[in-house]
């Protein structure tokens, strides 16, 4: 069957089969016939004869592939004869179905013409109407817009002519003579006005006119999406645009003019009123600006504007080869001096000579720029509240709103951040660039400053930036951080200063303390710093700042100086130790230090003084804890001293052939070392009252203590009696001489400015020689404090002292008082009592000898205890 498959190809050709037998060719019924490229007799005669040789080769092919096929019908008939008679009989019979089904068929061919007929040429007809329609609603809306730009473009004329004739007015009254002015000059200042106001208003009335004009020549596809909603997926019809029109496209160079011409009344009007303040102008102009539809693009061309000229201004400010022109130009002679037969290059740096001229041209143009800040300043915070108040009377939209929709953020802040960003970048660059930039504005950074004060002044009568020691706006502190670099150079010359001068207060390689004089030297060079810095709030705490620092430090360095071991608190004589003396000098610096620095808490905001206040308090601690080992001492030794007392017999009899034998040998040595103590180590101290409060403890104490002790001595006679008296009288005298020989004072203090310790040594003298039954009285013991009453009551009686009956030494009993209250000694003593009296029960002494001290010893107690 391979022979007969070409024939039964479905692409089988019978004539391209011919062409190809003619052609020699093999036949493919998938391959395109190729046309014959031989012409010409020659190739004819060969084709005819080759192709009579080929064709007779091929009709024998084909008769006996036709004969072959029908054989093989034959037989295929023959063999199934009964199958195809049986699709015979079928095939008949499905002809007599299938005629209904034709009848059904030509009966709804038939229906379908009908609804052709009753459908399809009704929409055709709709179809026409429809498309009829859309063009007549094109031309009405093309005529609708036609005749409102003809209006408005009509109306656009006369408010143009209007304005001109103003403009005439104006021109006119600017040519005419000196006599007419000054007629003119004399009219009604109202008039004048409401000529002004009626200018504005039309100029806003033709800006409105224009944006429509230009609205409605831009408005061609907002009219075809129109068209496109309206024909729902039809065919769309394409909105004819107003410039194709004839007579709009007439006006359209008038339009431009216009535009161009109220544009520029515009923002002559902008700069008018930014220039004189003028609201109501302001408000006009951005009101023609919003009719316009420009009002956002202009204001963030404004604040750009201004944002470029306070740059420029900065820029050209700090620009190192102007201010050398400018130092020459002020100075002729050393402009003279120095010009060279030939043009040098422009200096970068001052000499000595040209130094203070450089200097004046800096902060002249500094001057200058603030002004101009202050001016640019001005005019962004009038045009910023004319966009808050102002808004279109019509859409009641608010012209900061519209502006906001290409701003990010407020015409202010934007003013402010550009502000910081120019002059941080431009002082920076001119003071690395620039040394004497750089040392002019940091040793001068006070002056800057005063400038930055004076700008914020200005300005605060027009914007509400706020600059005071309890508040400062964001603003000014975003600006003054912009000059950051200039007030870290001051701040490193103000710390050296406070450095050398504590660096000068503790040099020396033997490790000399300081004295008083440092002390108030370092004192006065924190004020005079702080001083130089008090009118600006953020400089003075930048500067309190590096005063707890150099605080901190003069504590790390008198740390390193001070002598803690124990020759700093020795006190056997029969000098100071060179320990001492330098411990007392570096406590006098400190203390003068100190004092003087508490003073600035009056002079400075409590803010500022409350950052160095810890430090300051730290100078207090620190020499309060380097005096306490020898107050510790002192007391320690006087103590010591005074309890000898007890080594002394005082129970022995009167003896009337001897006199008055003069103070005890205790007495003798603390008068001794009283003397010692003020003239080798009070003396040295000058702490001023803290010297007098000092002296003034001492003798408290050793009042005190002198009284406790020989209260408690036991036995006590007559004689005993008289010789302590003569030791009371000898401890006053030194006492007096003590507190006589404070230097602080330029008279010497008395006893009585002790208080009641004094009184009590007074009063202990009579209580000596005061009967039993007058121990008890009030009016004998004024004076004296109970427990000394109730010990000497204890002394005169058979019943032991406390510290007896506890078994202490009498140094341990007077520590143990001094480290308690008044109450609980009282307590103490009344518990001995106690003991004693059940002591006495149990052991049935006799009563007799001790009940009178008891009872004296409870009405003392009750007295006490009321």
């Amino acid at each position: 069957m391979s022979d007969y498959s070409v024939f039964a190809s479905p692409q089988f050709n019978p004539n391209d089969y011919a062409n190809a037998v003619l052609a020699g060719e093999q036949y493919n019924p998938l391959s395109e016939p190729k046309p014959s490229t031989k012409t010409g007799p020659a190739a004819k005669a060969s084709t005819d004869s080759a192709a009579k040789e080929d064709i007779s080769v091929a009709i024998s092919k084909l008769s006996f592939g036709i004969d072959d096929v029908t054989k093989h019908i034959k037989n295929v008939v023959t063999t199934h004869h009964e199958d195809l008679l049986t699709q015979a009989a079928g095939a008949n019979g499905l002809t007599g179905s299938l005629k209904p089904v034709r009848s059904g068929l030509n009966d709804l061919d038939a229906s379908v013409d009908k609804l052709r007929l009753k459908i399809h040429v009704p929409y055709e007809s709709l179809q026409t109407h429809v498309t009829r329609l859309q063009k007549l609603h094109q031309v009405s809306d093309l005529l609708r817009r036609t005749s409102r730009f003809v209006i408005l473009a009509r109306r656009l004329q006369m408010q143009m002519k209007e304005l001109n004739g103003s403009d005439g007015n104006e021109r006119a009254d600017g040519s005419m003579n000196p006599d007419e002015v000054n007629g003119m000059l004399s009219a009604s200042a109202s008039h004048i006005l409401d000529v002004e106001d009626e200018k504005e208003r039309t100029i806003a009335k033709a800006a409105l006119s224009i944006a429509e004009l230009v609205a409605l020549l831009d408005n061609s596809n907002d009219s075809r999406q129109e068209f496109q909603q309206e024909t729902k997926g039809n065919e769309t019809i394409e909105a004819t645009p107003l410039r194709n029109v004839r007579v709009v496209s007439a006006h359209e160079a008038f339009i431009e003019e216009a535009r161009i011409k109220v544009t520029n009344a515009m923002e002559n009007m902008v700069i008018t009123g930014l220039g004189t303040s003028n609201q109501a102008v302001l408000a006009s102009s951005l009101q023609t600006a919003y009719n316009l539809r420009v009002l956002p693009s202009l204001v963030q061309n404004l604040i750009l504007d201004l944002s470029h000229a306070v740059d420029a201004r900065i820029r050209n400010t700090f620009d190192v080869s102007k201010i050398s022109k400018d130092a020459l130009a002020k100075d002729p002679l050393v402009s003279s001096q120095n010009q060279p037969s030939y043009r040098s290059r422009v200096r970068t740096e001052p000499t000595n000579v040209t130094a203070p001229q450089w200097s004046n041209a800096l902060w002249s143009r500094l001057e200058t720029m603030f002004e101009e800040m202050a001016d640019c300043c001005i005019k962004v915070y009038t045009l910023e509240k004319v966009l808050k108040i102002k808004k279109d009377t019509t859409t009641q939209v608010i012209f900061l709103d519209e502006a906001m929709k290409v701003l990010e953020n407020t015409p202010s802040a934007t003013f402010w951040t550009s502000l910081a960003q120019s002059l941080e970048k431009n002082s920076r660059d001119s003071a690395n660039g620039s040394t004497f930039v750089q040392q002019t504005l940091g040793i001068g950074y006070p002056r800057l400053l005063r400038l930055f004060h004076e700008f914020f002044a200005k300005i605060t009568v027009h914007t509400d930036t706020v600059y005071t020691d309890s508040y400062q706006s964001p603003e000014t502190v975003l600006v003054l951080h912009s000059v950051s670099k200039i007030e870290s150079f001051y701040l490193t010359k103000s710390i050296n200063k406070l450095n050398e001068a504590i660096g000068h207060a503790f040099s020396g390689s033997s490790k000399a303390s300081p004295d008083t004089n440092s002390g108030i030297t370092i004192a006065r060079t924190i004020s005079n710093e702080l001083d130089a810095a008090r009118f600006d709030p953020l400089l003075v705490k930048a500067v309190a700042k590096n005063v707890m620092s150099s605080l901190d430090m003069i504590l790390s360095r008198a740390d390193g100086l001070a002598t803690r071991d124990r020759s700093a608190v020795t006190l056997q004589g029969p000098s100071a130790t060179p320990q001492q003396i330098s411990n007392a000098q570096l406590a006098n610096c400190l203390y003068h230090c100190w004092v003087r620095l508490t003073k600035l808490s009056d002079e400075h905001a409590v803010g500022v003084f409350n950052i160095i206040q810890s430090s300051v308090q730290g100078l207090q601690r620190f020499y309060e804890r380097l005096l306490e080992p020898l107050r510790t001492a002192i007391r320690r030794e006087l103590g010591a001293i005074i309890a000898k007392v007890h080594r002394v017999d005082f129970g022995k009899s009167v003896d009337p052939m001897s006199g008055m034998g003069g103070a005890s040998i205790y007495t003798k040595e603390l008068t001794e070392k009283l003397a010692f103590i003020r003239s080798e180590v009070l003396n040295r101290y000058n702490l001023g009252e803290d010297t007098q409060i000092w002296v003034q403890s001492i003798v408290k104490f050793v009042i005190k203590t002198f009284l406790l002790h020989i209260s408690i001595v036991k036995p006590l006679g007559e004689s005993g009696k008289l010789q302590m008296t003569s030791d009371m009288t000898e401890l006053e005298f030194a006492l007096n001489a003590f507190m006589a020989g404070n230097q602080q004072s330029k008279r010497g203090d008395n006893l009585e400015v002790v208080g009641e310790e004094y009184r009590a040594l007074r009063a202990m003298r009579p209580l000596l020689f005061l009967e039993n039954s007058q121990l008890a009285s009030a009016k004998h013991a004024a004076g004296l404090p109970p427990l000394i009453v109730l010990h000497h009551i204890l002394v005169r009686s058979p019943i032991p002292l406390p510290h007896s009956l506890h078994g202490w030494q009498e140094a341990e009993y007077v520590r143990w008082v001094g480290e308690h209250s008044e109450g609980e000694a009282l307590s103490l003593v009344e518990g001995g009592l106690s003991r004693w009296e059940r002591i006495s029960e149990d052991e049935h002494r006799d009563t007799t000898s001790w009940s009178e001290y008891v009872s004296l010893a409870r009405a003392v107690l009750k007295s006490a205890n009321t």
